[in-house]
């Protein structure tokens, strides 16, 4: 028996603020959509730039009323990048870099809703 990721998935408290962002931030773009008749959810699958089949999932619940609690915020998200310099000065200009680990060669960003999601340079 072998199992292999399909996706991970985030609620989001505006699906459009969330599309943007991952998209500036990330580079990651639709892939598909399940938005049912009654408008009660929508569910958008995000792929990234290199053909990966692992997914980001972004969860919208139209009812939602209030932030996500996050807890603690010790689940993450992490992206490996190819020219780190410059992901870094994108994420500074966008001003959503929230933690620093120079030590370590990485750094975090944070998502409209909260989320963190490390960057990594390849190595």
């Amino acid at each position: 028996m072998k199992f292999k990721f399909a996706h991970n998935n985030i609620n989001v408290k505006n699906l459009d603020v969330s599309l943007k962002f991952y998209k500036e931030a990330l580079g990651l773009e639709e892939s598909s959509r399940i938005a049912p008749k009654d408008g009660s959810f929508i569910i958008v699958y995000l792929a990234d730039e290199v053909g990966s089949q692992h997914k980001l999932e972004l969860t919208w619940l139209r009812d939602w009323d209030r932030p996500y609690n996050l807890g603690d915020n010790e689940i993450h998200l992490a992206f490996t990048v190819d020219d780190f310099a410059a992901a870094h000065a994108l994420h500074e200009k966008m001003g959503c870099i929230c933690f620093e680990n120079e030590k370590m060669g990485i750094y975090f960003i944070t998502d409209p809703d909260g989320y963190w999601i490390e960057i990594i340079p390849t190595r």
